[in-house]
């Protein structure tokens, strides 16, 4: 349970608009990222005070989940942080602190929450939304105890020996913010997910004058997203972006048919607009689309004309040039709308001629060719294309580097933490911090599950480690997927399985009928005879091998070591006669 003293302490001091004065304290913080490092997404970082008299303290920022890193996690839906390091600490965890409503923010909260004693979380209102949305798909969970954080009143709050105060930042969803957390050891600035967009469309420019005016008490600590960190200049304006699809809009003759991801609310916002100005009605086509648009309008963060929302079927009642269909899909995801439309599968949407297909997404490394192949269908069956490579129809929600340059030097950090982005992604931060006059021992490079000291003068890397492994989740459930499982998988996607039954009759000790074979995606049964007479020929030498005849009394059947030796023999069989190993699966029956 929660410390209650602690929790009314800041449930109150959450209501007042007092300023807090910190007193630096003996002791030292552990910064324990388990998630975000050397991979983008699952991000999780535990940030836990150990006075040198009484209870330590941790608060949490961020709960998200990842996707499967390669084609080898068959069956994995989402990879989330191991969190057996805070287990038996759930007594000692004041808040989790969250920056935006992305997945790889937010989405491991279901997997997690009950776990860690369902700690309060705070966060902004549209974040909530989403957070409490996903919620509802988990009901066997206790309802969540959210704090709203209101970016425009900026009043900190205080959780135990922590003082947590925010700023706004450009992301592409909307309410993100980054945090500036005062430890009795000193400031840390968090900036989440940002960009600094000095003209956004349907947002307000990140508020460097804020950040300023937090840095003004010391930064020991930066952390920053380095996720385009390798970028050059700085990055493109939304507004820029709204210019290029309005020419999209201009020039189409026909439906447009506009992918993009599912929480990238700013884009869907601007495609909103676009359709009113230009006479078109909106079909929101994605599960994830339609709950991220049904909790923006909720909240009043999604602006829109009454009656411009219609329902697929009644898209047809309208000639094709008034008809904006928004969907997911734009990184060929097996089952999304767009890759449904491209193979005729979708139940009302097919492509027509003068449909004009807009890709307002970057190309996630490894889609390239999954993607290029459902542009060569849609343009097959006569969509005319459209993708950030022709015209800037797409910005990142990360900054650039001269962005990230702008922001070490508006901050001044004593030190520096790169974060969420892979191993290159953080050195070129470390490059950037190099340049500006950062000595190198000062800038922080770690990895996942590594803890970072924090001293009242002094920040250093060390070389304690906590579990920060993949945690796998699929549609059984949590962490019972483990790598020999995955593996197995691997087997069976690429070299088939092959089953065979074997009935031994317990009196005589022997095959009481010829074996059974069932083979599936290994060979074809009917044009492989040859080959399947001789694995049952191979399948009684085993068991008479592995079967001790007592004279008159029963055998004795060593039915374990009949399978173990079944699996290894057939196997290796197999492969000397057809260089593949299928999962080979022995079942005894004794009759």
């Amino acid at each position: 349970m929660i410390n209650k003293s602690l929790v009314d302490q800041r449930i109150l001091e959450r209501k007042t608009t007092r300023k807090f004065k910190q007193v630096t304290k003996n002791g030292f913080l552990k910064i324990i990222p388990l998630g975000g490092l050397e991979e983008v997404g699952r991000n999780l970082t535990v940030f836990e005070w150990q006075p040198e008299k009484g209870s330590e303290q941790i608060i949490i920022l961020d709960m998200g989940l990842g996707y499967p890193e390669s084609e080898n996690m068959l069956g994995i839906d989402y990879i989330i942080p191991n969190i057996e390091y805070l287990e038996d600490k759930k007594d000692k965890i004041l808040g989790i602190l969250i920056t935006h409503g992305h997945y790889d923010h937010i989405g491991s909260i279901p997997y997690i929450i009950d776990k860690i004693g369902y700690p309060p979380i705070y966060t902004t209102p549209l974040t909530k939304g989403l957070i409490l949305k996903r919620q509802e798909d988990f009901p066997r969970l206790q309802k969540l105890e959210i704090y709203e954080i209101k970016k425009e009143e900026y009043k900190p709050f205080k959780l135990g020996d922590f003082i947590i105060d925010y700023f706004h930042v450009n992301h592409n969803i909307p309410d993100s913010i980054g945090f500036f957390i005062k430890t009795p050891v000193g400031n840390i600035l968090h900036t989440g997910d940002f960009k600094i967009d000095f003209t956004p469309f349907f947002d307000k420019p990140a508020d460097l004058s804020r950040i300023v005016k937090l840095a003004h008490n010391g930064v020991d600590l930066l952390m920053i997203d380095s996720t385009n960190a390798p970028e050059t200049g700085h990055i493109i304006s939304e507004r820029k972006i709204m210019e290029n699809l309005e020419e999209v809009f201009k020039r189409a003759k026909g439906r447009i048919i506009a992918s993009t991801f599912a929480s990238l609310l700013e884009r869907i916002q601007q495609l909103i607009y676009l359709a009113a100005l230009y006479g078109r009605r909106v079909v929101i086509d994605g599960h994830t689309m339609r709950i991220n648009v049904e909790v923006s309008k909720k909240l009043g963060y999604l602006k829109y004309e009454k009656g411009i929302f219609i329902r697929p079927e009644d898209s047809f009642k309208l000639p094709p040039h008034r008809v904006l269909i928004i969907c997911t899909g734009s990184q060929a995801e097996e089952g999304s709308a767009l890759m449904r439309i491209a193979n005729k599968e979708h139940r009302y949407f097919k492509i027509i001629n003068n449909d004009s297909v807009i890709f307002s997404s970057s190309v996630i490394p490894g889609n390239e060719r999954i993607i290029q192949n459902l542009k060569d269908t849609l343009t097959k069956q006569g969509a005319r294309i459209y993708h950030y490579q022709m015209m800037d129809i797409h910005a990142s929600g990360h900054a650039f580097a001269d962005d990230i340059r702008l922001f070490i030097n508006l901050v001044k950090p004593n030190y520096l933490m790169p974060v969420h982005g892979h191993y290159f992604m953080m050195k070129a931060v470390e490059e950037i911090g190099i340049d500006l006059g950062i000595p190198k021992e000062k800038i922080i490079i770690a990895s996942n599950g590594q803890v970072v000291k924090m001293f009242p003068d002094q920040i250093e890397l060390t070389s304690e480690k906590v579990p920060a492994n993949l945690v796998y989740v699929d549609g059984l459930g949590l962490g019972n997927i483990g790598d020999l499982v995955l593996r197995d998988r691997k087997a069976l996607a690429e070299e088939g399985i092959f089953v065979i039954i074997v009935t031994i009759d317990s009196q005589l000790g022997e095959i009481k009928t010829s074996p059974d074979i069932i083979s599936r995606g290994f060979v074809f049964l009917k044009e492989s005879k040859d080959l399947l007479n001789e694995v049952r020929n191979l399948a009684r030498d085993v068991v008479n091998k592995n079967t001790k005849h007592l004279g008159d009394e029963a055998p004795v059947i060593q039915e374990e070591q009949i399978k173990y030796s079944l699996k290894e023999e057939i196997s290796q069989f197999l492969y000397r006669k057809t260089q593949r190993r299928p999962v080979v699966i022995p079942v005894i029956i004794k009759v």
